[in-house]
């Protein structure tokens, strides 16, 4: 069975978007996974298909209203987790990617507007996602990027070996690529790369890797297991 994605969302014209193309497409094309779209609006309310309102409690902006996000989510009760697209939920990781990649698919419920009502979120069990520290207009692009992550890890979507050396994938960010020419704009190629002393290489690499997650992300660093530390260091010293 392949991984299936289910989106609600105000707009559905915007996918697949991106996910047609590149390795997502690819792997949509070969039946890796599906996408199911569903349109909130359908679930609207009255002649306008209503489906937000104004906040209990005032303030600015409008609510999708918990009647309409449920009956868009109904039928949906079928094993697969269910996330909702918003500022305020736990940052998506690789790791999540993974855990998603390796279940039978997602339902996506794109927020808008100021907010969700939290009475659907919590009936409905719905796990909060947001990408990080910022504000989107609403949860489309998010939910595009979240699969995009996702669906590349699935089993005949990318090598194993391109997975495994990507940044993330031991908690580390990934060393800096090259290619060619070897000389350019008086840079030149780091000498090891050229080398073709693969233990070399690999120890150059983990190096160049610890070294991008104490300087960019230190609070990955912080997160890695002493063993992790003490092997980036040991690479550094034998060389």
């Amino acid at each position: 069975m392949s991984f299936r994605a289910t989106v609600v969302t105000l707009f559905p014209e915007l996918f697949p978007g991106p996910l047609g193309i590149s390795i997502p497409g690819r792997a949509l094309d070969a039946g890796l996974w599906s996408l199911d779209m569903r349109d909130l609006r359908g679930f609207g309310l009255g002649p306008h298909r209503n489906v937000d309102d104004t906040p209990f409690g005032g303030g600015a902006g409008m609510v999708l209203r918990p009647d309409v996000a449920d009956a868009a989510l109904a039928g949906t009760e079928d094993g697969r987790p269910a996330l909702c697209l918003t500022p305020r939920g736990r940052r998506f990781d690789q790791a999540r990617a993974r855990a998603l990649a390796a279940g039978p698919g997602v339902v996506l419920l794109c927020g808008r507007f100021e907010g969700i009502d939290q009475r659907v979120i919590e009936a409905r069990g719905l796990e909060e996602v947001s990408l990080g520290d910022f504000v989107l207009a609403g949860g489309e692009v998010a939910a595009m990027a979240l699969l995009e992550a996702t669906v590349r890890l699935l089993p005949g979507a990318i090598t194993a070996a391109s997975a495994a050396e990507e940044s993330f994938s031991e908690g580390l960010l990934e060393y800096p690529h090259y290619t060619r020419p070897a000389q350019w704009r008086d840079r030149a190629v780091p000498p090891v790369l050229l080398s073709g002393n693969h233990a070399a290489v690999a120890a150059w690499r983990r190096e160049e890797a610890g070294r991008a997650t104490r300087e960019r992300r230190p609070d990955l660093w912080e997160r890695l297991g002493a063993g992790a530390k003490d092997d980036e260091m040991r690479d550094k010293h034998a060389r």
